[in-house]
């Protein structure tokens, strides 16, 4: 596109906004700040239980993973965290590794202990009946505890696939209090200024029931714990029909909103492209993260959310997929600060239901394209991310280096 089109199409939407007493400089800082880190994981080959499809120039280690995910923050400017998965990310020396990410212009992100994939944890990681294993599992997060504070992470990200898969193979009670022991030592040994997120799963791949199955579960764990634990929203991880929304104000409301694991899903965790299913769902999951930010109690823990994406791209080209991620949450977001915020409160106040959804539903339909490709050109940007990735060149010479 044309820069005077551009500037054209711009000019049209700064009128549109400001005639609603929208301040459209406060949304451009706003979206400037926003950060969404992108998943080591997603760069390297992926499947389902079926298949793992190999993509020709799919990162093989970390080193080669940091390079897809600079590639991300290269194209869209929000990207400069890496989330790693030990012992997938293993390595020798993660001091020099933290230094490899700064030289790209990265950051090491949230640090995930892998605490299902041992075949010592067929039975549960830290609920598993075997004094033993929850030993291993246990020290195994300390262990990513140590790696967090080589490389200045501030995020222990948890995910546990305990659970059972059928009834009466083991005590649901007895296993809720080994989880609980076993969180309290984890969270005695956790520094201050470091945060421990813990994720929720309603299936998958315990089938019969689950120890974290869903977010009320995450949040009494969290509050046992103290300030330092709070819950974390993984976007596909719910029955269907759940509110998320509602999960989202109500943790926000308890100072326990800690961070996201973006992506979409149509029937389970599908780890879909975020908002290829549900876009109106991701805005107003946005909605109500805009709408706290107006509340002077709540603004410091709102600064303080992680935005992570969590997909499996196993048909798309890897980088691409993530880019596109990435640019859509910046739509939502985009579209969540246009909702007229006033006139919401006024219409909610007088039972206006018509008008109250409508405010919504005009700010999620409205075109904030233009503004997201000023905002790029005006942080040295190209405004079209993905196309600007294509025309790099840069798959072509991964896919010749990498084989």
């Amino acid at each position: 596109m044309g820069i005077n089109l551009l500037d054209e199409q711009y000019s049209i939407f700064e009128q549109k906004i400001l005639a609603k007493g929208i301040k459209i400089d406060e949304i451009k800082n706003k979206l400037n700040a926003q950060r969404i880190e992108t998943p080591s994981w997603g760069y390297n080959d992926s499947g389902t239980r079926f298949k793992v499809f190999h993509q020709p120039g799919a990162a093989r280690n970390i080193y080669e993973r940091l390079q897809d995910a600079a590639q991300v923050n290269k194209f869209t400017g929000i990207c400069p965290s890496v989330a790693i998965h030990i012992p997938w990310d293993q390595v020798k020396d993660f001091k020099k590794l933290k230094q490899y990410a700064k030289s790209l212009g990265l950051k090491i992100g949230a640090i995930n202990p892998n605490l299902f994939q041992d075949d010592d944890y067929k039975l549960g990681s830290i609920c598993n009946p075997n004094p033993t294993v929850r030993r291993k599992a246990i020290n195994h997060i300390l262990e990513c505890i140590e790696i967090a504070k080589e490389v200045d992470s501030t995020i222990l990200s948890l995910w546990f696939a305990d659970g059972t898969n059928y009834p009466g193979q083991d005590s649901i009670r007895t296993r809720k209090k080994l989880m609980e022991d076993s969180l309290k030592e984890v969270y005695s040994l956790l520094p201050d200024n470091k945060r421990m997120l813990i994720e929720y799963k309603f299936f998958e791949p315990a089938f019969f029931h689950t120890d974290i199955s869903d977010w009320g579960i995450s949040y009494v764990l969290t509050k046992k714990l103290g300030e330092k634990a709070q819950v974390l929203v993984d976007t596909g991880h719910h029955p269907q029909g759940t509110n998320i929304a509602q999960i989202v104000a109500f943790l926000l409301d308890e100072r326990k909103l800690g961070g996201f694991h973006f992506n979409d899903r149509k029937y389970a965790d599908d780890d879909l492209t975020l908002g290829s299913i549900h876009p109106y769902e991701l805005f107003l999951i946005y909605n109500e993260i805009v709408d706290a930010q107006k509340d002077i109690n709540l603004k410091e823990d709102v600064e303080l959310i992680a935005f992570m994406i969590d997909q499996s791209h196993n048909v798309k080209p890897k980088i691409e997929a993530m880019i596109q991620s990435v640019v859509n949450a910046q739509i939502a977001y985009a579209k969540a600060l246009l909702v007229e915020r006033e006139k919401l409160v006024k219409a909610q106040n007088e039972g206006n239901i018509i008008e109250a959804e409508q405010i919504l539903i005009n700010a999620f339909q409205t075109d904030v394209k233009p503004l997201l490709e000023k905002l790029r050109l005006e942080m040295g940007l190209d405004p079209n991310p993905i196309k600007a990735y294509k025309e790099s060149n840069y798959y072509n010479k991964i896919r010749e280096e990498r084989g």
